[in-house]
């Protein structure tokens, strides 16, 4: 199985890409893992938001194929417990699919085509994150999901 993380815009903090480098070469040892950042939409600060999702929400379809089975990062997503999310991400490696491509999109959310191509949403808390922490967060609860999978010691229960 493949997995892919695409997100909208460059990671600008350095100690955040520094994590999320940390956590994308772990997750190689489990699974592959690509990590992609979309460019962000040009004159993006000038365009009504609804129009910026609309862009934005093009180059997200651009990079998924009919087979993935797309999970985008919603505030309104189903939540899982560490435990939870592994038995859920368990299932899905059980299953024929061959790729999972999770979508973190831009600051004001997705576009109505995407939400509609989506196969589901997760949220990781009902507190809000930025978009640029949510990449750390993500990759981390992603490689700790692993780890529990395996009955490895990093999850301590």
């Amino acid at each position: 199985m493949k997995i892919t993380l695409l997100v909208i815009g460059k990671t600008n903090e350095g100690y955040l890409r520094e994590g999320i480098s940390m956590y994308v070469n772990r997750l190689q040892h489990y699974v592959g893992f690509d990590y992609k950042e979309l460019p962000d939409v040009r004159n993006a600060k000038t365009l009504p938001y609804e129009q910026l999702k609309i862009q934005e929400g093009a180059l997200i379809l651009r990079q998924l194929s009919p087979n993935d089975d797309v999970l985008l990062l919603d505030e309104h997503g189903q939540q899982f417990s560490s435990e939870e999310w592994a038995a859920y991400l368990g299932k899905k490696m059980c299953t024929a699919t061959k790729s999972i491509v999770f979508v973190i999109g831009g600051a004001f959310g997705f576009a109505a085509n995407v939400m509609q191509r989506a196969n589901g949403c997760i949220s990781l808390s009902h507190m809000t994150f930025s978009h640029q922490m949510v990449r750390l967060i993500f990759t981390e609860q992603l490689y700790r999901a692993f780890t529990i999978i395996k009955g490895e010691p990093y999850h301590h229960t």
